[in-house]
């Protein structure tokens, strides 16, 4: 199969580089917006699973923190699967356990059952933990390190499209076609409605199965540029005389990763149930999941626009100018009622945009042959998604509005990150025999 294992390339250089890796970043592209639409489709099951099992705050937030704690099981074994099978055969992999995963939801659908539900989303997680390893440090060193964030920012814009029009699809097709979705608050369901409620999600996921499988296919069939296995034999090598722990970019970036994603999830997952309540836009759950596109729409904005003034601004600058803006409109979100709260909560969207793709590239900025395996711990780093039950459990003690105190303060550790934590101490160099192009890469 071409991409795996093989005899290491020469990368091309300048425009040459540009339009050989190109097509592969292409293809790259569609992977970062599947596993975007996928993952935040749990935005709409979430409340849609709130009804159907009659969840509390902190039942429902740990569906999602089983989600997230895939990517801490999942990043070193998808490490050592990506050394063993090849970089391609490993995408292929990953996109098929995700789509066996969603023919276990339809199973866990037809039931249904918590449990099952819960088994599934792990399995879907776990393909999804396996694309990531490989295809960020990808998109990260394939090109001049000091325009990384902005690559990176750019490709995660077609990952916010995923994630913009999934809610349109679930709002559709899953709360759309459910009692739940479309009755007003306090409608009390009866065990009959609860059972057609759940039957609804097989079609969704169907339909992504199929999507997953035929993507699978046109990845094998695709000539990905081999990795190589000499470059990494080199890597480890030069590996034993270095330190992750001298690097403070990494060491503050793990938490900083870790972090970020309670804020990101946390505002995402209890999106619906929040703009719902009466003394805020008084929605059902259908029309609150059309309006959590813009949340995510304002990603995909802010990513763009990110990658741009990353071409002029340095990264870390850009990263403390949003941070402080999700962090303004998180105190409006907690103090404010009405439209202007359900709009303060809709734009923290924006300014999350940059986060995620900014956090990562900052902090392999200088790893050098320790690239490899700063990414993974990044990629690992995902998992702080899970302690999204921590703010359910908030809602369910304090109430849901000002559970979002949690995320302010989420803010504040990104904005230290960005001032302070992302300093680059002791940067390296790749080793010279390494190919330049895909240094770093997950062979």
């Amino acid at each position: 199969m071409p991409g795996s294992a093989g005899s290491p390339i020469k990368a091309p250089s300048g425009r040459a580089a540009t339009a050989t890796y190109v097509p592969a970043l292409v293809l790259l592209a569609s992977l970062f917006f599947m596993w975007g639409f996928i993952t935040v489709i749990n935005n709409t099951l979430l409340p849609h699973l709130k009804s159907v099992f009659d969840l509390n705050y902190t039942q429902t937030t740990l569906i999602e923190s089983v989600w997230f704690i895939a990517y801490f099981f999942a990043s070193i074994p998808s490490a050592k699967l990506i050394e063993r099978i090849g970089y391609q055969k490993s995408l292929v992999v990953g996109l098929l356990i995700m789509a066996a995963g969603a023919l276990g939801m339809v199973l866990a659908a037809s039931i249904p059952s918590y449990g099952v539900t819960l088994v599934m989303l792990f399995i879907i997680a776990s393909g999804i933990t396996l694309l990531q390893v490989a295809a960020n440090p990808y998109v990260a060193v394939i090109g001049p390190a000091e325009t990384a964030s902005s690559r990176l920012n750019l490709v995660q814009a077609l990952n916010s499209a995923g994630t913009m029009l999934a809610p349109l699809f679930g709002a559709y097709l899953i709360l759309g076609r459910s009692k739940s979705g479309t009755a007003t608050a306090g409608t009390v369901l009866t065990p009959a409605d609860r059972l057609a409620d759940a039957h609804s999600v097989i079609l969704p996921y169907v339909l992504v199965a199929v999507v997953l499988v035929v993507l699978a296919i046109v990845i094998a069939r695709f000539p990905l540029p081999a990795m190589g296995s000499a470059t990494s034999r080199v890597a480890k090598e030069e590996r034993k005389r270095h330190s992750l722990w001298k690097h403070r970019n990494l060491v503050f970036g793990v938490p900083a990763i870790f972090i970020y994603l309670i804020a990101e999830i946390g505002v995402a997952n209890l999106f619906v149930n929040f703009v719902s309540q009466p003394q805020i836009a008084n929605l059902t759950h259908e029309e609150a999941g059309r309006y959590l596109t813009f949340l995510w729409g304002g990603m995909m904005v802010g990513r763009f626009l990110g990658s741009a003034i990353m071409q002029r601004i340095p990264a870390e600058t850009v990263l403390a100018g949003f941070s402080i803006g999700a962090f303004a409109v998180m105190i409006v979100t907690v103090f404010a009622t009405g439209p202007i709260a359900m709009w303060s909560l809709i734009l923290v969207g924006f300014f999350h945009s940059i986060m995620f793709p900014t956090i990562f590239t900052l902090g392999i900025r200088g790893l050098g042959p320790l690239t490899e395996e700063g990414s993974g711990l990044l990629i690992m780093a995902i998992a702080g998604g899970a302690l999204v039950v921590v703010q359910g459990w908030l809602a369910d003690t304090y109430g849901l509005q000002m559970s979002f105190l949690l995320t302010a303060a989420c803010e504040l550790y990104t904005l230290f990150y960005a001032l302070w934590g992302a300093k680059v101490t002791d940067p390296l160099k790749m080793p010279a025999s390494d190919t330049p192009a895909v240094a770093g890469l997950p062979k």
